[in-house]
């Protein structure tokens, strides 16, 4: 340990191996080794001592919409960096919508970029966006460094980023496949959103009926379908409906080139318990029943579901309106997720190391961070949460860092309170303080 500048020790550190008491050797913000417990510190390192908190490896969230620039009222990369480094979270790929303007071509990557750059708590990467009209702008923004395309199989929800049709999907999944690159899909029929029932009004029941479950069979089959023609690289988004799990298990097993992944909400909050007219519930596709959620744990475990990201959707209160046909359909996550995942997952059995691979391992290596992120190994940068997991705290929105402090979690009580986050060797938050912004803007490896 002679060339640490930092040692980090607890009693429980997750590594790749399991979970261990361990002493993590840190130099130049990279972890340099990962050491017995009670291995000497050599003179002029600093020593943190975690006692028997959790060292985990920083969570990596791939799904997160920041709205920066052109909807800052909504949120902006100050406040969604900071909700996400007070959750334990200590990177983040931006979505291309929801800002204006979207990062649809280079310019606009350019722009986002811009106003990132002085504002991130956290490290930030970005994805790009494929629309029905910017075929030609995908090859330049892969080479720009996004970590691939977000593209929607239904309407998006604002008029600037419209949705791609199936012939749409077929020029675009040939471009990116042809570079090797990663589409990643909402995957919703509009065919069938729009021979279902659409009631409008504050009853939770009707909103569910609205965004029926075989909307979402029917696109993964119809993207599936696409990949394996093309032998193309797709991955989707936010799955909420268990009936698709088969198809993707079968899909998987035959080598198409698939992930998936899903949100906390969906294993975590349920449709018996959405009250009418509580739109900080609302979402697309929708918080489902509970045995669907039982279905969707099962297959986080089995592997069928890949990972689990925050689909982090914000807007300002006005937009949350009773009437769950107009309300905005987005839940605010990212300072919750660690918590609320993990207060579900020990409730069923499950480990930290579980929810480390599900929030951290495999989410970096989606975007191909799994050479910087994603573990506590040696070569990694130093990015921890320190985690109390047997703490509990009541959700109190008042607490909550990103801007509009609306959430579908009020009032509940979750496992598990961050006592730290550190980004490559710096902590960055501890007990509701903040550094100034540390963060760094990511780019695909080539």
């Amino acid at each position: 340990m002679s060339d640490a500048e930092l040692v980090m020790r607890s009693t429980r550190v997750v590594t790749p191996e399991g979970t261990r008491a361990a002493s993590v050797a840190v130099r130049a913000g990279r972890i340099t080794a990962v050491l017995p417990y009670d291995a000497p510190v050599a003179e002029g390192a600093r020593l943190e001592d975690f006692g028997d908190d959790v060292l985990l490896p920083g969570l990596v969230d791939t799904h997160v919409h920041v709205n920066d620039p052109g909807r800052t009222h909504w949120e902006g990369f100050w406040t969604a960096t900071r909700a996400a480094a007070a959750g334990g979270i200590t990177t983040l790929v931006d979505m291309p919508l929801n800002s204006l303007p979207p990062t649809t071509t280079v310019e606009h990557l350019r722009t986002k970029r811009e106003v990132a750059a002085d504002k991130a708590h956290i490290d930030v990467g970005f994805w790009g966006g494929a629309l029905p009209d910017n075929v030609k702008d995908l090859r330049p923004l892969h080479d720009a460094g996004v970590f691939g395309f977000k593209a929607f199989l239904s309407p998006s929800g604002v008029d600037e980023f419209p949705h791609l049709g199936q012939e749409d999907l077929t020029r675009s999944l040939a471009e990116i496949a042809g570079f090797g690159g990663l589409l990643i899909v909402h995957a919703e029929d509009p065919r069938h959103l729009d021979a279902a029932p659409q009631q409008g009004g504050p009853k939770y029941a009707d909103f569910l009926a609205s965004r029926p479950r075989d909307a979402e069979d029917t696109a993964i089959a119809q993207l599936i379908a696409q990949a394996k023609r093309l032998h193309a690289r797709v991955h989707v988004l936010h799955l909420s409906s268990a009936d698709a799990l088969p198809l993707i298990a079968a899909a998987k097993a035959e080598g198409v080139r698939l992930t998936v992944e899903t949100c906390p909400h969906y294993l975590t909050l349920t449709a018996e318990e959405v009250p009418d007219g509580a739109s900080e519930f609302k979402c697309c596709p929708p918080i489902r029943e509970a045995a669907n959620q039982d279905l969707l744990w099962q297959a986080l475990a089995d592997g069928t579901v890949d990972c689990v990201v925050t689909d982090h959707s914000p807007s300002t209160a006005d937009l949350k309106t009773d009437d769950f046909a107009t309300a905005w359909g987005g839940i605010s996550g990212l300072q919750l997720s660690l918590a609320a995942v993990w207060t579900e997952a020990r409730r069923r059995g499950h480990g930290l190391e579980d929810v480390a691979r599900w929030m951290s391992t495999r989410t970096a290596e989606l975007v191909g961070l799994d050479d910087r992120k994603g573990a506590i190994a040696p070569g990694r940068d130093a990015d921890f949460a320190v985690l109390a997991p047997d703490e509990t705290f009541t959700v109190d929105p008042a607490a909550l860092q990103h801007r509009n402090r609306v959430t579908a979690y009020a009032g509940r009580t979750l496992y598990g309170v961050v006592r730290s986050t550190w980004l490559r060797g710096v902590r960055i938050h501890a007990d509701g303080e903040f550094t100034a912004p540390k963060g760094e803007l990511l780019t695909r490896t080539p």
